[in-house]
């Protein structure tokens, strides 16, 4: 587990948009998907909110790490990659149930553990 540096953390406050949140399968295949309903818990942990997954929770629960791809309001894009786990009570999920609008599920979270982060193709962390 490690932190986001701090001009990433700063970054991640000022995103502009939907992140992009990319998984895989057990086959090694991609998969993406824009996702609103997501929240730096800390500076080590990023969660997103499960509202409708469904190839993206397979690939969760089969145990693949996962990236999220952000685009700063500067134009910068930022990707944070780590292990996934995923959570239908606990900690995580009883934070997400605080912030994430009513009109959605949210029928479990993911906890994305921060290990590397790019700003482009630069690495660092």
């Amino acid at each position: 587990m490690a932190d986001l540096p701090e001009d990433v953390s700063r970054a991640w406050d000022d995103r502009e948009g939907p992140v992009v949140f990319t998984t895989v399968d057990k086959k090694g295949m991609p998969n993406s998907i824009y996702v609103t309903c997501v929240k730096k818990y800390s500076d080590d942990t990023i969660v997103i909110a499960d509202n409708y997954f469904n190839k993206t929770r397979a690939n969760i629960k089969k145990g693949c790490s996962g990236s999220v791809l952000f685009l700063s309001r500067g134009k910068k894009s930022y990707q944070i990659k780590g292990p996934l786990n995923y959570h239908t009570d606990g900690v995580y999920y009883n934070d997400m149930k605080k912030w994430l609008d009513s009109r959605f599920p949210g029928v479990a979270t993911v906890e994305l553990t921060v290990k590397e982060v790019y700003c482009g193709g630069e690495r660092l962390l």
